[in-house]
């Protein structure tokens, strides 16, 4: 059986019975593949047990580039290749590299989070998403099972679980 081909999916009528159901599954031992929900689930993340983005850490870091190659890119035109001559002394007036630098640091921060959002959600062009359920998108909640995750489960185990959890369907999922 290969991996992520074949799920189990509970879905679920009300988020609160959703966040129970996920707390019950996750002390049962089972891996929890993704929940997907109509809108955001407050505290959700918490219960599945996601560790804090470090995207802010890349936001950073990008913008760091950034207001370094604006200092340096101004600092090079105005004091080296074309030194402005301001009262008898060579002008490189840093308070006035102040708007340029902001911008550039904004610029390579917001495309350098959005590049790394892309590579690490593996989110491409020619990619097919794969639908769990249409209606995760108008009003019921889907959690999704990968049954070769589980193996040491029977996969009539799991749906036993997820409608003992609350589930108002239990369903089979598979994909090519």
């Amino acid at each position: 059986m290969e991996r992520d081909t074949n799920f189990v999916l509970g879905i679920y009528d009300d988020e609160d019975v959703l966040k129970e159901a996920v707390t019950k599954v996750r002390e049962s031992g089972v891996k929890i593949h993704e929940v997907f929900t109509p809108y955001p689930v407050h505290g959700l993340e918490d219960v599945l047990g996601y560790r804090r983005s470090r995207l802010p850490i890349a936001a950073f870091l990008f913008g760091l580039c950034g207001t370094c190659l604006a200092l340096a890119m101004q600092l090079l035109m105005m004091a080296v290749d074309w030194p402005m001559i301001i009262g008898g002394k060579d002008h490189a007036a840093i308070p006035d590299f102040i708007p340029v630098t902001f911008e550039l640091t904004v610029l390579l921060a917001s495309f350098g989070m959005v590049g790394v959002f892309m590579v690490s959600s593996d989110l491409k062009p020619w990619a097919q998403p794969r639908i769990f359920d249409k209606r995760s998108t108008d009003d019921k909640h889907v959690m999704a099972i990968d049954i070769a995750v589980n193996s040491g489960l029977e996969e009539a185990k799991i749906k036993e679980l997820l409608e003992a959890s609350g589930a108002s369907e239990v369903n089979n999922k598979s994909f090519e």
